[in-house]
Parts: structure tokens; C-alpha cells; sequence
């Protein structure tokens, strides 16, 4: 028992990716909204356009055909607190891209508590392995918080080390920017923006 234990504590904690993949195969096994709930915090957001609480609004019923998507980009913080996925997604009519917010749990997996994205005329590039982009681990400078002006909704975040933040906001109409920005040992450099149009 010892043994087994010791060999569990060696091993490499979940990545990010291997988070992702997990959530989608799980979509395909249990569920799509089943996997959602399952892979997410109580309080997750997901956009309908507005944010709201992916575990209040979610349909119970799982729809016979789900949702596909692959990790292309992986954003690291330093200390792997925090990451954020963007890759494309196909279903049966229609293909765009999806921008997931992974948070490492206190038992080392991690779950979800952003969910965008949008979609696209034409997929998303897939390369063959996933892009991983992580954070300098020198010490991170103070990251100004921006507010965005009312009545713009908003939320952010940052990693237990300081080294990723991540924000989103909302207009009354629905338009969305969703921005990640990573220390690379000097500054904070924006390495993902999403620009989502309101709905027409």
C-alpha cells in the first residue's frame, strides 16, 4: 500500500491538455452537459450571450449529438495553478473555436471555470501537437487591473503565482472580449485576445 502510494506521488500532475481531452471524451461517454458540470467548478461562467452560471443554466437533457473539440494552444502559468486552452470545435452544423480557463483543484486536477468561444466560417488550424506556452518563473510586477466603464460586465483572474492573469467583459448586447496576459520575465504581454461579435 505504501508502494502504491509513493508511486502515485511521483507521478507528473494532470496537465491542462490532458484535462481538456478528458472533458471531451467524456462528452462522448456520459454526456455532453453531463461532462460539462462534471469538469467545472460550481461557479463557472459560460456566455448565453450574458455570463451566467454554467450549473444554473445548463440543460439537463444531453443532446444525442455532441460537440467535438482538440487543444491546439496551451497557456501555463509558472506554477501550473492556472491554464488556458483555445483550439477548434466541429458539431454537426457548424465549426468555431473554443477558449477554455482551467483552475488546479486542491486533489492536483484541474477543473473549468471559463467556457467561450465563437463560431468560424472556416475551422481553426489543428497542428499535431499542442502549442504549451508557460510563463517565466522569474517574479512577477504588479499587473494593473483594468475596469472596464459601466455597465460593461467583467471578471478576472490570476494564478496562485502572479505569472498568468486572465479577464473577460461584456457589453449589453453581447459582444465579448475575452484577454490573457502572461509575465515573460520582464512584462505582461497580451498572448491571447478573443473578440466575440454580438449576436445579430
Amino acid at each position: 500500500m505504501l508502494m502504491a502510494l509513493m508511486l502515485l506521488a511521483a507521478q507528473d500532475p494532470e496537465t491542462a491538455i490532458e484535462a481538456e481531452r478528458a472533458f471531451n471524451r467524456s462528452t462522448q461517454t456520459e454526456g455532453q452537459w453531463t461532462a460539462f458540470r462534471k469538469y467545472s467548478t460550481p461557479d463557472a461562467v459560460i456566455f448565453t450571450p450574458q455570463p451566467a452560471k454554467a450549473h444554473e443554466v445548463l440543460p439537463k437533457a444531453d443532446p444525442k449529438l455532441t460537440v467535438q473539440w482538440w487543444p491546439a494552444e496551451s497557456i501555463v502559468s509558472c506554477d501550473g495553478s492556472v491554464a488556458v486552452n483555445t483550439g477548434p470545435w466541429v458539431r454537426p452544423k457548424g465549426v468555431g473555436y473554443f477558449t477554455t480557463v482551467w483552475v488546479r483543484q486542491s486533489d492536483g486536477h484541474y477543473k473549468w471555470v471559463y467556457d467561450g468561444g465563437d463560431e468560424l466560417a472556416v475551422p481553426r488550424a489543428l497542428p499535431e501537437k499542442p502549442v504549451v506556452r508557460r510563463a517565466s518563473c522569474t517574479a512577477p510586477g504588479a499587473v494593473a487591473t483594468r475596469i472596464p466603464p459601466a455597465p460593461l460586465k467583467s471578471d478576472s483572474g490570476a494564478s496562485a503565482d502572479g505569472s498568468l492573469v486572465w479577464s473577460w467583459q461584456v457589453d449589453p448586447q453581447g459582444a465579448r472580449i475575452f484577454e490573457v496576459r502572461m509575465w515573460n520575465g520582464k512584462r505582461f504581454e497580451t498572448v491571447l485576445r478573443d473578440d466575440v461579435a454580438a449576436a445579430k
